[in-house]
């Protein structure tokens, strides 16, 4: 039997993310909870689910694509959480970011760092 896209997101999710990934759904519950269910169904069911590429090029291409951002902290600490979780390096993850300095700019980079060593004292305690 074919999961749904729902169960398929849900797997996803939390293979990616663990309990943070949960903890974001959980979140939504009493504001959007459609907002969550979009994000697992369509996020996770359908784009992290696809063939073509592995979960630690997914993840490093979030993080890229949320240091590049400047603006999406608490999103991009989630996938730099994830990011490890699927077997990235602290180094991988750095150098992402100070690739992103020439293109989205020092402060895009340095907030990139600043959450990355945040994520990665949390990750050190636990």
């Amino acid at each position: 039997m074919e999961s749904t896209r729902y169960e398929r997101g849900l797997e996803r999710l939390r293979e990616v993310d663990g309990m943070a990934g949960d903890k974001v759904i959980a979140s939504l519950a009493d504001i959007s909870p459609d907002l969550g269910k979009y994000i697992i169904e369509f996020g996770f069911g359908d784009i992290y689910s696809r063939p073509g590429l592995t979960l630690q090029q997914r993840e490093l291409a979030t993080v890229a694509a949320l240091t590049a951002m400047g603006t999406a902290q608490p999103q991009l600490k989630v996938h730099i959480a994830a990011a490890l979780n699927v077997g990235l390096s602290r180094s991988e993850i750095i150098e992402t970011m100070l690739q992103m300095s020439l293109y989205a700019g020092f402060p895009a980079a340095l907030n990139g760092v600043f959450a990355a060593k945040e994520v990665f004292a949390l990750h050190e305690g636990s």
